[in-house]
């Protein structure tokens, strides 16, 4: 355990701001060297979280309104080298934080210049006021007073500057991990291009996007060759043209609601024809994919050789448990990391607010539900899920509600 003291003889060493760098450099080092193929296949949010976590510094504090104080009578040395017993006053103050901070300088003026020492040991801050029976309650209280203040002024100095690290520590965790994600996606789909087999330094797969979809306009790239058959990249959609295939939708179920009398009594069949009319003629395929087609009775599909990369499923509100039904459906329809999928759900209640507030509030008790994401209208909700029995596989999925009242 560390035991940090602060007197006029204290050598504080780094100059703080550089300690902060240092930290933040192991920390984007580290992330730097961990394997492709970790990088490729680690939960993203989870493993930046959790670099996060090793690098955050927690502030320090003291705890002002659990002071106490204890009694004593030491020995202590006199000027003339002769030993003489003194009464002691000394100041018990609990205290958080890492306390290895207190050691490193916030300037090149920032010394302590008290004659009091100040001890930080297990969780505790401590000072004595010596021979406090010649002093009067007043001289006391104003030492601790003096002494307390000037720990707080320096606490506080420290923790300007820490704050200002932890704000900026997450986001450039993320930017070094996308862009060494990006790079080595980039290098891996240029090399398997050629046709050449890569070397694997082991056996798990690796992932690519595939060719985004242009509105108005066909895609003509394909698909990597590669002779190696361990190295099997994995079809995703692009976050662009998910947003772009979820605002049609979007649109489209708006328009239900506008024309409440064209759409009246039709089946989910009906319903989702209408947003296939809209989605094929605007989103086209590669040429080693598929554009949107049906299967089933309300399923919307984005395939790509062979593989559902998008779906939506279409369906009328029957409560609680049938909507978590529904999502189990859907995710038995996925199994590769980052696709991309959407529930379209038609509210026949007069309550629709009810409606939206029990999609809120039951959707986390999927087993399978990862986080909330973002909001993007009042009645389209985005959220993280994984598919079944692996949580590094992830799913995006839109949840949009139009109010279709019979």
């Amino acid at each position: 355990m560390m035991k940090v003291i602060l007197n006029r003889q204290s050598g504080f060493t780094e100059y703080l701001p550089l300690f902060l760098m240092g930290k933040r450099g192991r920390i984007l080092s580290e992330l730097a060297e961990e394997t492709e193929d970790f990088l490729l296949n680690v939960d993203s949010e989870e493993y930046i979280s959790y670099k996060y976590s090793q690098g955050h510094i927690e502030l320090l504090g003291l705890q002002e309104d659990r002071l106490e104080c204890s009694i004593d009578c030491k020995e202590v040395s006199m000027r003339d080298g002769k030993k003489s017993k003194q009464n002691v006053l000394r100041f018990h103050l609990p205290y958080s934080g890492n306390i290895e901070l207190l050691m490193h300088r916030c300037s090149d003026l920032d010394w302590w210049m008290m004659n009091i020492s100040v001890e930080f040991f297990k969780g505790e801050c401590s000072f004595e006021v010596n021979d406090y029976i010649g002093k009067s309650p007043n001289e006391i209280e104003e030492i601790r007073i003096k002494v307390i203040e000037e720990i707080k002024y320096r606490i506080k100095g420290i923790n300007n500057k820490v704050k200002e690290y932890n704000a900026c520590l997450r986001e450039e965790i993320k930017k070094d991990f996308e862009q060494r994600k990006n790079n080595i996606l980039e290098l891996r789909n240029r090399f398997s291009s050629l046709g050449i087999p890569i070397r694997k330094k082991d056996n798990v797969s690796s992932t690519f996007t595939i060719p985004k979809p242009e509105l108005r306009k066909p895609i003509n790239v394909e698909k990597p060759v590669v002779k190696n058959t361990d190295f099997e990249p994995e079809p995703t959609l692009d976050n662009r043209t998910y947003k772009e295939i979820l605002k049609l939708i979007h649109d489209v179920g708006k328009e239900f609601e506008r024309l409440p009398s064209l759409y009246k009594d039709k089946e989910e069949e009906h319903l989702r024809d209408h947003f296939l009319m809209m989605l094929s003629p605007n989103f086209q395929g590669s040429t080693t994919g598929e554009t949107f087609n049906k299967k089933g009775k309300t399923d919307i599909l984005l395939r790509y050789e062979n593989t559902n990369v998008f779906i939506a499923e279409c369906k009328f509100w029957t409560g609680k448990k049938g909507f978590l039904n529904t999502i189990t459906q859907l995710l038995g329809y996925l199994t590769w990391r980052d696709s991309k999928a959407a529930i379209i759900m038609f509210v026949s209640n007069k309550d629709f607010s009810s409606v939206l507030n029990t999609v809120r509030n039951s959707i986390n008790e999927h087993p399978n539900y990862i986080r909330f994401d973002n909001k993007q209208d009042e009645t389209w909700f985005n959220y993280t899920f994984h598919i079944n029995g692996d949580k590094n596989r992830q799913v995006k999925l839109a949840v949009m509600l139009y109010h279709l009242p019979k």
